[in-house]
């Protein structure tokens, strides 16, 4: 990590793995540097999980100071969240609502962006908030508050203010609802691969047939769609819910299928072999994270790029750990 800082500093580069060269001569990252730094994040994590943008970004600003606070350059941790029993990771301790708190470190900052929006997905207490519309900041604010996110009586009231101030609203209007799976039956989230075994039933015997859990990319089973398929049937076909077929597969909920793509029914994977994949003209960065059974938003992170962007035709993309100047980070 201090060598990938001390390389990206001499380079002048943007990172935003590298936060401190981002700052201005006041030694701070200025709340419109933050923004810029955060929105394409806060935008992918909404596409996929349904977080509204702007209250990732609106929370990430308030509970970070806009990536300035102790906790946010120590342990990369911008939205306060504390260990609970099921954290495994790396932790870091400070005094808060208690002496000497746990709160969860991660490696880089686009780390913790991934686990505030799981964090969120992964708890009962906030599935009515993915019932509101995508563009509901203030119901989404309140919500939070309600939901005991902080204790701070004016959380609600702090993050509207920023949303309001910077506009972060405007982050929002691309977004689209993602209720979360088995709100009322915590069991219905446990997807249960059906195979070309399953019984004949209602009619759909011929469908069920063709679905196979033999194909693998990567560890990671998939089905091939067929002629005429959508998301939404292929997630019912395999017992799993719409929001994390598209999720696996890094797709929208709009995307069109096409016969005899590779659909992914279990999350891929953070890496693959070989080490790299050089990129031919056409291919795009979800091409070859489909290809190789790798999740997306990785393989941006490990290629140190900006979500959406794409490959030139000839670059070599790194499918485990990226590499600079021949040193592996």
């Amino acid at each position: 990590m201090f060598i990938r800082l001390g390389v990206l500093f001499l380079l002048g580069s943007v990172s935003v793995l590298a936060q401190p060269s981002l700052r201005k001569d006041t030694g701070r990252v200025s709340p419109e540097m933050y923004i810029g730094m955060f929105k394409d994040a806060a935008i992918a994590d909404m596409m996929k999980t349904g977080v509204p943008a702007s209250i990732t970004l609106a929370q990430g600003m308030y509970e970070s100071d806009y990536g300035n606070s102790l906790l946010a350059t120590s342990a990369n941790n911008h939205f306060g969240i504390k260990c609970h029993k099921e954290w495994n990771g790396a932790t870091y301790h400070k005094d808060d609502d208690a002496p000497n708190e746990c709160f969860r470190k991660y490696e880089n900052v686009l780390h913790s962006y991934d686990d505030h929006s799981d964090f969120l997905r992964s708890r009962e207490r906030y599935h009515f908030l993915f019932e509101l519309e995508i563009t509901d900041y203030k119901g989404w604010s309140h919500g939070l508050k309600k939901a005991g996110y902080a204790t701070n009586p004016g959380y609600a009231h702090k993050l509207i203010d920023l949303i309001e101030k910077y506009k972060l609203y405007e982050f929002d209007v691309q977004g689209t609802k993602v209720p979360v799976a088995g709100s009322k039956d915590k069991e219905s989230t446990r997807p249960e691969i059906k195979t070309s075994s399953t019984k004949k039933q209602h009619g759909r015997d011929a469908r069920q047939e063709s679905v196979s859990t033999e194909n693998t990319v990567n560890g990671v089973p998939f089905v091939y769609a067929r002629k005429g398929d959508t998301w939404t049937r292929l997630a019912s076909e395999n017992n799993i819910e719409l929001w994390q077929i598209l999720e696996y597969n890094d797709a929208e909920k709009n995307d069109v299928l096409n016969e005899g793509e590779p659909v992914f029914i279990r999350p891929k994977k953070n890496k693959a072999e070989p080490f790299t994949h050089l990129v031919s003209e056409g291919e795009s960065m979800r091409f070859i994270a489909q290809k190789y059974g790798v999740k997306l938003n990785r393989l941006y992170k490990m290629n140190e790029m900006r979500f959406g962007s794409q490959p030139e035709p000839g670059a070599k993309i790194f499918l485990k750990r990226a590499m600079l100047f021949g040193i592996v980070l």
